[in-house]
């Protein structure tokens, strides 16, 4: 099987080659050689690295990661995880498609000022309960994690 060089992988999967040696040296990639101080790579870390790209849109560490992954190549899926940071994600997209409306709203409202609009008044008070409801959780989940 031919092996990718360094500079092939760092091109192809849109990574400075500094990421690829970090990852490697943390054990999230594993180079199969070298050629010269080079490191090459199997074709298939090439989807390991989607995968740990789109770990971290979703929001995952780099450790989180790793233990999804499996540091000997065997994935560990830990559903439930998997299923609260999508839970997660869903709440964010919430919030942000509130926000996106509350700007066009303001951006496109007849009002003489956004400040005497009823409508921009009620989804600022929408928007900030969902704040106060987002960092009780967050706070609640740090309480609950401290030993």
């Amino acid at each position: 099987m031919k092996l990718l060089d360094i500079g092939d992988v760092a091109q192809r999967a849109g990574v400075p080659a500094s990421t690829l040696r970090y990852y490697d040296d943390i054990g999230l990639i594993s180079s199969a050689g070298r050629l010269g101080l080079r490191r090459q790579y199997l074709p298939d870390v090439l989807l390991r690295l989607a995968l740990i790209s789109m770990g971290k849109s979703a929001g995952f560490s780099l450790d989180e990661i790793a233990q999804v992954l499996g540091r000997n190549g065997a994935p560990d899926l830990p559903r439930a995880d998997l299923h609260r940071k999508a839970d997660a994600l869903d709440q964010q997209i919430r919030r942000l498609t509130a926000l996106r409306d509350t700007l066009r709203h303001v951006a496109e409202c007849p009002a003489p000022s956004h400040l005497e609009c009823p409508t921009f008044r009620r989804l600022v008070t929408v928007a900030s309960r969902q704040g106060v409801r987002s960092s009780r959780s967050r706070r609640a989940k740090t309480v609950r994690k401290a030993p």
